[in-house]
């Protein structure tokens, strides 16, 4: 393990789960309207998946997607403007919080409809493999979504084209407040791969190394020309499915118990064991993850509204009928 591999991971998710907080106390000032979907629990998914992959991959993920687009290089500041709606925006205030996009880094959006993350990267692949290009699309769902015929469908067209496609599940054993095995028949969602001769594997969702190691894995796969491939990172959510949402349909032993296992805090207390990063190291992270969300904020602040909310989106009015006005 290199020492400036794991300050990465610490730095990463310290900054992840502290914007995350502080989004949620910008919500209930009422700086940030809508829905808003938060991470605290998940971090080492996106952070080790993403941490594996090469500039050059295009990522689709959800609406649950701050993080994502943190540990791909969209400035924290431009995300707390957009999820402001202010024009500094990664998304120039259209978007909010379930809509950050970044063509420049190939951050091709968080989508708020459950399962539209899957045929937008099948299409993203198809275009990859026409261009023979080498890169590979990182397509990320969470549990509730397997069951959209979307998930299917895509995963056959996608198999059946070789494309190149990781599809990582965000498996936080919640469809909103309804349990997975309440809701599929088949709760081990890297099991429904082998229906497709998809490649699949299961990895805790918990522990940012296992989720780099099984991404670094998945991609060199896909890289090789095998087809695409499919990860089940086991995870867990402490919020409720939003902030609108109290959670109160899960026990707080459960929480409890789940917290125990936070990805921060275990990987910090193993790096300080390994020799990796030492405590007083640790905290400069947190320090300076604390900063950047700081400074986001007051970025966040000063950045005007919007201006052109109709650009790009409405065109002159066309008449069909002759006489009209």
């Amino acid at each position: 393990m290199r020492r400036d591999l794991a300050k990465t991971f610490l730095y990463d998710m310290a900054l992840a789960r502290e914007f995350e907080q502080r989004a949620a106390e910008q919500y209930t000032e009422g700086k940030i309207a809508g829905f808003l979907h938060l991470y605290p629990g998940e971090e080492a998914v996106a952070v080790g998946s993403l941490r594996a992959a090469d500039p050059g991959d295009y990522v689709v993920t959800t609406y649950r997607e701050h993080v994502h687009a943190l540990v791909r290089g969209i400035t924290p500041a431009a995300v707390m403007a957009e999820l402001f709606g202010r024009a500094d925006g990664c998304s120039r205030g259209y978007g909010g919080s379930m809509h950050l996009f970044d063509m420049d880094r190939r951050f091709l959006g968080g989508y708020a409809i459950v399962g539209e993350t899957f045929p937008v990267a099948a299409g993203a692949a198809y275009w990859l493999r026409l261009n023979s290009e080498p890169d590979v699309v990182l397509c990320y769902f969470g549990d509730g979504a397997v069951n959209q015929g979307t998930f299917h469908e895509t995963l056959n067209m996608v198999a059946l084209w070789g494309l190149p496609v990781v599809l990582i599940c965000e498996n936080n054993h919640y469809q909103i407040g309804t349990e997975i095995h309440r809701h599929s028949a088949i709760a081990e969602v890297h099991k429904r791969a082998c229906g497709y001769g998809i490649e699949a594997e299961r990895v805790d969702g918990m522990d940012v190394l296992a989720v780099y190691d099984a991404t670094r894995h998945a991609l060199h796969h896909v890289r090789d020309g095998n087809g695409p491939y499919l990860l089940e990172c086991e995870t867990y959510r402490y919020r409720g499915h939003s902030m609108a949402d109290p959670g109160a349909y899960r026990s707080a032993l459960e929480v409890s118990e789940l917290r125990a296992r936070d990805p921060l805090r275990t990987f910090r207390k193993r790096a300080n064991e390994e020799g990796w990063v030492a405590e007083d190291e640790a905290d400069g992270l947190a320090e300076q993850a604390r900063s950047a969300v700081d400074e986001a904020l007051a970025f966040a602040d000063a950045s005007p509204p919007p201006t052109e909310l109709h650009a790009d989106v409405y065109v002159e009015p066309i008449h069909l009928y002759r006489g009209r006005p």
